[in-house]
C-alpha cells in the first residue's frame, strides 16, 4: 500500500517554524477548509498574535476567534487590502491561486510588508506527487507546480543577497525564504537553461553509442 501524506502534517513543519514568534502578524493568502488558518491562531493564541486571512470565497465562517481577521477578495485586489492588512508582518503564507504569474505576482506586493528576517512559505512547488504513477497523478497540477518551482529560482537567482531560500520537499512542497534585508526585490529574469543545447545533445548521444 503506498504511503499518502496527510496535509495536517505538513502545516506541523510550518509550526514549528512559527511558534516561537512573539506577537506574530501573520498574512494568509487562501484559506480553503481552514485547516492552516486554524494551526496559525493557535499559534497566535499562544503568542498575543494576529492573523489575516484572505480568500475569494467566502470563508468567513471558519472560525470567531479574535484574533482572526477575514477579507473576501482576491489576493490581487491591492487597491483594497493594502488599507487593511498590517504593515509589518512576520510571516507571509501563499497558498491561493496555484499558477506561477499569480504567485510572482502576490510574492512580489507582499513581500514589501514582511519584516527583516520576516519569513514567506509558498504551497505547492513539488511536482513529484503528481509525475505519472505516483500517488497524485495528475498533468496538470505536475505542469503547474513545476513552473511555479522554476518561477521561484528565477527571482531568487535575482535577489540571492535580498533573502535567503529553502525548499521541503514533503508531499506538494514548501519554498521557504527568509527576508535579509529591506531592499526591493529586483525582476525575475527567466534562466537560460543548457539542457537541450547542441553540446548536451552531442554528449547524450555520444554515451549512448554502442561499445565494439
Amino acid at each position: 500500500m503506498q504511503y499518502v501524506p496527510k496535509y495536517e502534517n505538513k502545516i506541523k513543519y510550518i509550526v514549528e517554524l512559527i511558534k516561537n514568534i512573539k506577537n506574530i502578524s501573520i498574512l494568509e493568502l487562501g484559506v480553503r477548509e481552514g485547516i492552516s488558518t486554524k494551526k496559525f491562531l493557535d499559534v497566535c493564541n499562544k503568542n498575543k498574535g494576529n492573523l489575516t486571512s484572505i480568500d475569494i470565497e467566502d470563508c468567513s465562517k471558519v472560525s470567531n476567534d479574535k484574533n482572526w481577521k477575514f477579507i473576501h477578495s482576491s489576493d490581487d485586489n491591492f487597491e483594497k487590502i493594502d488599507d487593511i492588512i498590517p504593515k509589518a508582518l512576520d510571516f507571509l503564507f501563499i497558498d491561493s491561486l496555484h499558477e506561477a504569474k499569480h504567485v510572482e505576482k502576490v510574492f512580489y506586493h507582499y513581500y514589501n510588508f514582511l519584516k527583516k528576517e520576516g519569513i514567506c512559505i509558498i504551497d505547492d512547488i513539488s511536482w513529484l506527487p503528481y509525475s505519472k504513477n505516483q500517488y497524485r497523478d495528475n498533468e496538470f497540477a505536475e505542469h503547474i507546480n513545476r513552473a511555479t518551482f522554476n518561477k521561484i529560482l528565477e527571482i531568487y537567482d535575482q535577489n540571492k543577497s535580498n533573502f535567503n531560500l529553502e525548499f521541503f520537499l514533503q508531499e506538494s512542497g514548501y519554498a521557504i525564504i527568509t527576508k535579509n534585508n529591506e531592499n526591493f526585490l529586483n525582476k525575475s529574469i527567466k534562466i537560460h537553461s543548457r539542457e537541450y543545447g547542441l553540446k548536451n545533445l552531442l554528449r547524450k548521444l555520444y554515451r549512448r553509442k554502442p561499445k565494439h
